[in-house]
């Protein structure tokens, strides 16, 4: 006959092999959710900076730089005269659609939510963009009394320019922007 105790202790036993492989499993599972959480964090951010840099590299989003970048003025009033949205909404709504997308993607990066590596390859039209309109946008601030406007941008600038000059030492943003450059 089986003894009583034998029977107890191997019930216990039992219990406690139970409880141990409860544990296992949902540890395991929670592994598993954690790294199904962070896989979707992941895409869901790649999604978001693709939404926004297709914006920018689109054929309009590039019409759109070609334009500003070929824009011209002897100073601060003579923009304002002549791109300013007191005189012309198109123009400025062009610019501000651009320097807030820029400003958000800088705000991305600042935040550690985005590397400026990935978004490198992508902006190369940033650094000139940032060259060309940087004493606009602190006329700007000066003016306005908002000393921190678009500071992501110039911040996203910063970030970019450093990872152009790591990858290349030479790298240097051309006096001419966009306009042709011919053959000597």
């Amino acid at each position: 006959m089986v003894d009583l105790a034998l029977l107890q202790s191997v019930s216990y036993i039992a219990g406690a092999l139970g409880v141990c492989i409860g544990g296992l499993s949902f540890a395991f599972n929670m592994r598993a959710s954690q790294r199904n959480m962070k896989q979707t964090l992941e895409t869901r951010k790649l999604q978001f900076v693709t939404s926004i840099t297709n914006q920018l590299n689109s054929e309009e989003g590039h019409r759109r730089y070609t334009e500003l970048m070929n824009m011209e003025w002897k100073d601060y009033d003579d923009f304002e005269r002549k791109y300013g949205s007191d005189y012309n909404l198109d123009n400025a709504a062009k610019r501000f659609c651009v320097w807030q997308t820029y400003n958000t993607l800088g705000m991305l990066v600042r935040e550690k939510l985005v590397e400026p590596e990935l978004l490198y390859p992508i902006l190369g039209g940033l650094l000139n963009h940032w060259s060309k309109f940087k004493d606009v946008i602190k006329e700007q601030r000066k003016r306005y009394g908002s000393e921190d406007d678009l500071s992501d941008f110039e911040f996203l600038y910063n970030e970019i320019h450093r990872v152009a000059l790591s990858r290349d030492p030479s790298f240097r943003i051309p006096e001419t922007f966009t306009h042709y450059v011919p053959d000597k």
